[in-house]
């Protein structure tokens, strides 16, 4: 049997996701697993589909980028998949691990997709250094502090801070560490 994968991580990835199920149907794939999370979410249809597939099934997926988070990642779903004596194809590569040169090339391409990931995300640190000594990089606005105002007017309209915390979408803690920043800066006592 085969038996297909297709992941993106966001919603607003539709395209890119009915994309992947489109070269699957082509392939005649019969059986489609998919799901719409980032690779370091839980990937749960990767798990029912790695926990489906039987004897002299294929495990079929569009890119491998779409497979695996890292070249141990990679190695991890293979071993399960030659585990359970199926095979894995990666149709835009080509590769197919039936045959002793597709293991190879499979490990070789993951392994440098790993290091292409980690270059990156070393100019990304870089880049951010770089920003922050420029002034130019200030990071993440604090949610909770964006609402500061509306924190403390449910305060004072005698507001519990778990009914505010569920009202405004930020946590209990955020709302008591709001309410001890603006203590502090008042020079009060702190809310406890």
């Amino acid at each position: 049997m085969l038996v297909g994968y297709a992941r993106t991580s966001t919603v607003e990835q539709e395209a890119g996701f009915e994309a992947q199920l489109a070269m699957l149907r082509a392939e005649g794939i019969e059986k489609v697993f998919s799901e719409q999370t980032s690779s370091v979410g839980r990937r749960d249809q990767l798990e029912a589909a790695l926990d489906f597939i039987r004897e002299g099934d294929t495990f079929v997926v569009t890119k491998l980028d779409r497979l695996a988070r890292s070249v141990a990642n990679l190695i991890d779903i293979v071993r399960r998949v030659e585990a359970k004596q199926a095979r894995l194809r990666i149709l835009d590569m080509g590769l197919d691990t039936q045959s002793p040169t597709g293991r190879l090339m499979l490990n070789i391409i993951g392994s440098v997709g790993q290091f292409e990931r980690e270059i990156m995300l070393e100019r990304q640190r870089e880049g951010i250094a770089k920003a922050k000594a420029e002034g130019k990089y200030r990071g993440r606005k604090p949610t909770a502090r964006a609402k500061i105002g509306e924190v403390k007017a449910l305060m004072a309209g005698g507001v519990g801070a778990s009914e505010i915390a569920r009202r405004l979408g930020i946590s209990r803690s955020s709302v008591y560490g709001v309410l001890d920043h603006e203590a502090g800066a008042n020079g009060l006592e702190q809310v406890k």
